[in-house]
C-alpha cells in the first residue's frame, strides 16, 4: 500500500509539474503575443505620426512655394509701377536736359588773353 501511496504521490507530483509548465509556456506565449501586438501598435502609430509630420511639411512647401509665386508678383508689378514712374520723369524732364545740354554745347565762352593750341 505505501508503494502505490508514494506512486499515487509522484503521479501526482508529475501532473502538477507538467500542469505547472503548461501554464508557465502559456504566460510566455501570452508574453510574447502582447509584446508583438505592443510593437505593431507602436510602429501603426509612428507610421501616423510620420504622415503627420509628411504632410504638415507638404502643405509647408506648398503654402511657400505658393506665398513665392505671389512675391514674384508682386515685385513684378513693383518693378513695373517703378519703370513706369522713371519713364514718366523722363518724359517731363526731357526737354529741360536737352535745352540745358545744347546751351553747354553751344555756348562759348571768350576769356580775355587766354590762347588755345
Amino acid at each position: 500500500m505505501q508503494v502505490s501511496a508514494g506512486q499515487d504521490g509522484i503521479q501526482r507530483l508529475l501532473a502538477a509539474e507538467q500542469e505547472a509548465q503548461k501554464i508557465v509556456a502559456k504566460a510566455r506565449k501570452d508574453k510574447s503575443d502582447r509584446l508583438k501586438q505592443a510593437k505593431r501598435e507602436a510602429e501603426k502609430e509612428i507610421q501616423g505620426y510620420k504622415q503627420q509630420r509628411e504632410d504638415a511639411y507638404q502643405k509647408r512647401i506648398k503654402d511657400d512655394s505658393s506665398n513665392s509665386g505671389a512675391n514674384v508678383k508682386r515685385l513684378d508689378q513693383e518693378s513695373n509701377d517703378q519703370m513706369k514712374e522713371i519713364q514718366k520723369n523722363i518724359a517731363a524732364k526731357k526737354k529741360e536736359v536737352m535745352d540745358k545740354l545744347l546751351g553747354y554745347v553751344t555756348e562759348v565762352n571768350f576769356k580775355a588773353g587766354a590762347t588755345h593750341m
